[in-house]
């Protein structure tokens, strides 16, 4: 359950948002509202509004996802929050000059460089050596 109070991906949040699916119907956003989250829902034929969330979406998919096959919730739990660590920590965005959203910015030194691997080789990132 999204809402849970133990393991809910909402724990801690306040603000969820969210396009006009119908899969966001108002007793879902009712019952979201009764444990304290606000529902803010993307405009109505604004395209744009969503526009980095879809991205990101087609990122874990086209780079994760489709290439794992989990073994249970707990091992899909696992394989995302990998990805979104190496997402924000270690792949570099080409709307950022190709920097790190949370990452320490690249200097630029000459060496060895060093192949660092998550899940098993799925996702590499690449760092100089110590």
């Amino acid at each position: 359950m999204l809402t849970a109070a133990d393991e809910g991906i909402l724990v801690g949040y306040r603000v969820l948002i969210c396009d006009r699916d119908t899969k966001w119907s108002m007793p879902v956003r009712a019952r979201l509202g009764e444990v304290g989250i606000r529902v803010v829902q993307t405009p109505y034929q604004g395209p744009n509004a969503n526009a980095y969330a879809e991205r990101f979406v087609r990122s874990i998919k086209h780079e994760c996802l489709n290439r794992v096959i989990p073994c249970g919730e707990r091992h899909l739990r696992r394989t995302i929050a990998e990805f979104v660590e190496h997402y924000h920590g270690q792949r570099n965005h080409q709307g950022l000059d190709n920097e790190l959203i949370d990452g320490v910015r690249a200097v630029e030194r000459v060496g060895r460089i060093c192949r660092r691997q998550r899940l098993g080789g799925l996702l590499n990132y690449y760092a100089c050596a110590a």
